[in-house]
């Protein structure tokens, strides 16, 4: 195997269901079509062949993985196989007997998610009431002696909190914070009005972040992920397609990213179809965008080539509708002004919209 494409993370979307709505999620904005899930018997041979192509960190997450009621045998199978085991998750469903038993079965670390500081404003981001949920549930983490990651997703009606965001962590004893800005695919894409921020909050929170990053050194770590649409050059998209990174949909699709499966005229394989290993290694699917091969200029003669891969193929594709396009985010791409066109949009009044209760339709408020 060529070792500049060997996975050592595997995504694990278990399931798509979720409590919460959030207005950023990466979830299938059809997601009312993607109904199906593996069984139980399928997820543990999907973590024997992972494992033994070279996996050895496992992220169980979804939608919310904690709807699963099989999840502790995933959790015990992966400690069997000496997998880093880390739960993502809203914690809405959870409750402290499962975490305690979750931890006893092998779990590693839980990674939750936090809108905002305040119980109106993250409840309006999540569509649904579930701050103070949260907040027990980051305590019964610590209590039990988990790592606590915090991730809060970054935007318009949150970016000026960042210092109380940075504060709240801090009072959770949150072993790592993720500050996180929304990219913009899936239902992030489909809010972009309402979420793209300003460059000047950018800046402002960034820098808050820059010096909390400083000053916590050694006691928490403090992530600041900037958005692709305010970068001169896009990062490599999970260390770029099909080289690190292997995703398995609720489905069974096996994929290089959340959102892939999305783009017209791309076949992947579902797992079981054949060996995890050769789905890797097929030309297609995940092989489509390895390497720099399938380059157009002024991708292919750039000395950024075997840096950022060429950018995000998701993005390109729902940007210009051209997946081997050069990611519009960079300031070399014939069509960066879409992104151009977009940031000036920022600011514009837009009402949230939301997945709809049964899933295919979604409503705005």
């Amino acid at each position: 195997m060529n070792p500049d494409y060997r996975p050592y993370t595997l995504v694990a979307e278990l399931t798509y269901r979720c409590p919460l709505r959030c207005v950023y999620c990466s979830n299938p904005v059809d997601y009312g079509r993607h109904d199906r899930e593996l069984d139980t018997a399928t997820w543990l041979r999907v973590l024997e062949e992972a494992e033994e192509l070279g996996v050895v960190q496992l992220n169980l997450t979804g939608g919310e993985p904690l709807v699963r009621d099989d999840l502790e045998r995933l959790v015990e199978k992966a400690r069997q196989l000496d997998l880093y085991t880390n739960l993502i998750t809203s914690g809405i469903p959870l409750t402290q007997a499962r975490l305690a038993r979750l931890r006893e079965l092998g779990l590693d670390n839980v990674q939750l998610s936090i809108q905002d500081v305040k119980p109106a404003a993250s409840d309006r981001i999540a569509g649904l009431r579930s701050f103070e949920r949260k907040l027990e549930v980051a305590r019964w983490v610590k209590g039990l002696g988990f790592p606590l990651t915090i991730n809060t997703v970054l935007h318009r009606d949150n970016l000026d909190h960042v210092a109380d965001v940075i504060a709240l962590a801090e009072e959770l004893s949150a072993d790592r914070l993720e500050l996180a800005n929304t990219q913009y695919l899936g239902w992030a894409l489909v809010n972009r009005k309402a979420l793209l921020p300003s460059r000047e909050q950018l800046d402002r929170a960034r820098e808050l972040a820059l010096a909390a990053r400083e000053r916590l050194r050694g006691k928490m770590e403090v992530l600041f992920v900037v958005p692709d649409y305010y970068r001169d050059f896009p990062p490599a998209c999970m260390d770029g397609w099909g080289r690190r990174f292997l995703l398995v949909s609720p489905d069974g699709l096996a994929l290089p990213c959340h959102v892939a499966h999305e783009i017209p005229g791309m076949t992947f394989e579902k797992v079981g179809s054949r060996p995890l290993a050769e789905i890797w290694a097929a030309p297609e699917g995940l092989g489509r965008f390895r390497g720099t091969d399938w380059m157009p200029e002024p991708c292919r003669s750039c000395d950024r080539r075997d840096v950022d891969f060429g950018g995000c193929r998701c993005q390109a594709y729902f940007l210009t509708g051209d997946v081997a396009a050069t990611d519009p985010v960079c300031v070399k791409s014939p069509r960066h002004e879409l992104v151009l066109a977009a940031r000036s949009e920022q600011g514009a009044p837009a009402p949230f919209v939301y997945r709809g209760p049964k899933g295919a339709a979604v409503r705005a408020v």
